[in-house]
């Protein structure tokens, strides 16, 4: 018996095509069919092993380096991934190495800092974090910011950001971090944007964007996004629930100009 003649349709299958959510599987009897219940299995794989999958330094530092960008490790205070996710605050601190080793580099104050942290999805970090970058200091060329030495941070949780931008007395944190997976999403990247970065400021202080990935939001727009965000937070010294994302992004419409 031909398969198909057993497998039923969804009426909404014909929106597959728009989503990579799991929607419209289709019924055999009862159950989901076979190749939708190996393709859950896969997708659930994939979400674990990004959880786990450590950052690809090397690659990462040879890309940027390849882009004229310097780069510095630095690790929050949980030794390892395990430590991590049973820890979360421990994410959220830099080790007292780290600190002092950013406080002695002696970088000029008040650039802007971007940060690449694992979070939950290194993979995220690994495929999506470089190009993102290069789109955002292009956004970023008529402007007058300048940015530091990229910070590559190992188990690091949002809130690293804070600690990071205020070691170096940035005007602005911008951490690109691994976003926990979804079963159809292990590689989805978050941007979180702090003005004034200080250790313990709130979540409200920050502005975040999110799903920049190959299937999500292009990188182009998530950069041309953040340079906006970038620039009225300056006009307005802060970040946060006080900044709301009214930019206009029109796709192949040209070069964009952002300017401060």
């Amino acid at each position: 018996m031909n398969k198909n003649n057993i497998i039923k349709k969804d009426v909404w299958s014909s929106f597959k095509e728009h989503t990579d959510a799991r929607i419209a599987l289709g019924r055999t009897g009862n159950s989901i069919p076979t190749d939708e219940l190996l393709k859950f299995g896969m997708s659930h794989a994939l979400a674990k092993d990004a959880i786990y999958k450590e950052l690809d330094i090397k690659n990462i530092q040879k890309l940027l380096l390849e882009n004229n960008f310097k780069s510095f490790i630095v690790n929050s205070k949980a030794l390892n991934k395990k430590e991590y996710l049973m820890n979360p605050n421990l994410g959220r601190q830099l080790s007292e190495n780290s600190l002092e080793f950013l406080k002695e580099k002696n970088i000029d104050k008040g650039n802007i800092t971007i940060i690449f942290g694992d979070g939950l999805s290194a993979t995220a970090i690994n495929i999506n974090a470089c190009p993102l970058l290069f789109e955002l200091n292009h956004a970023l060329k008529n402007t007058t910011f300048k940015l530091n030495p990229i910070i590559i941070a190992q188990q690091a949780r949002v809130a690293l950001s804070d600690e990071i931008g205020e070691a170096l007395q940035s005007q602005a944190s911008i951490i690109f971090i691994g976003e926990r997976p979804g079963l159809s999403s292990p590689d989805s990247l978050g941007i979180y944007l702090t003005w004034n970065p200080k250790k313990g400021k709130k979540e409200s202080e920050r502005n975040c964007i999110s799903n920049v990935r190959l299937q999500g939001l292009s990188y182009k727009e998530a950069a041309f996004k953040t340079a906006w965000l970038l620039i009225e937070a300056q006009k307005i010294n802060s970040s946060g629930v006080l900044l709301k994302d009214e930019s206009i992004f029109i796709e192949d419409s040209g070069i964009v100009t952002l300017e401060t």
